[in-house]
């Protein structure tokens, strides 16, 4: 997982509850990094799954709420990365619609380390979209918040339903995006 999403991450904590959060929720991890990361860097996802549950215990905060919270955050902080990126498209749909083909393609490149979750479009009209996301990381919940950020970015209101393909295996989530009326 890349690191600036665990630099992001801290920053995120940090702001939302304290810096002793920060402190105490790495203190409580047996993390390989130490919990020393940078942005150019690349961790095992399980060390992102370790902070959310430590971080989880401190704040009583479920880690899907915790998640979601912070995707929503980390969008703001894309949008000001990689405004080239999202500039592209006109509206919300426009962007969901490229994530895998342009966004995810030039992550990629930037960096080839990476493994990117897959966002594959399953249907789309002017008032919704349906997008079928896969990543063995099971962290669809930060796919949520960042659809929500994007879609405060684009000014489009939206309602996110999330169906797991089993209940048991949140790595394949269809999200059904639909624009709330009126928008």
């Amino acid at each position: 997982m890349k690191g600036t999403v665990f630099t992001e991450f801290l920053e995120y904590v940090e702001q939302e509850f304290s810096p002793e959060h920060v402190d105490n929720m790495i203190d409580a991890c047996t993390l390989e990094s130490g919990g020393a990361y940078t942005s150019g860097g690349i961790y095992h996802h399980t060390e992102m799954v370790q902070l959310l549950n430590a971080l989880s215990d401190q704040t009583g905060l479920e880690v899907p709420q915790l998640l979601t919270q912070f995707g929503d955050h980390l969008m703001g902080v894309f949008a000001v990365r990689f405004s080239n990126l999202i500039d592209r498209s006109k509206t919300l749909f426009d962007f969901l619609s490229s994530v895998d083909e342009y966004i995810h393609r030039d992550v990629q490149k930037l960096y080839p380390d990476t493994e990117m979750p897959s966002f594959v479009l399953v249907e789309r009209s002017d008032t919704h979209i349906i997008l079928n996301y896969q990543s063995k990381r099971c962290l669809s919940s930060l796919a949520k918040g960042l659809i929500m950020g994007a879609a405060r970015l684009f000014k489009t209101p939206v309602n996110i339903v999330c169906q797991f393909a089993d209940p048991d295996d949140a790595s394949n989530v269809c999200f059904i995006i639909t624009a709330e009326q009126g928008a």
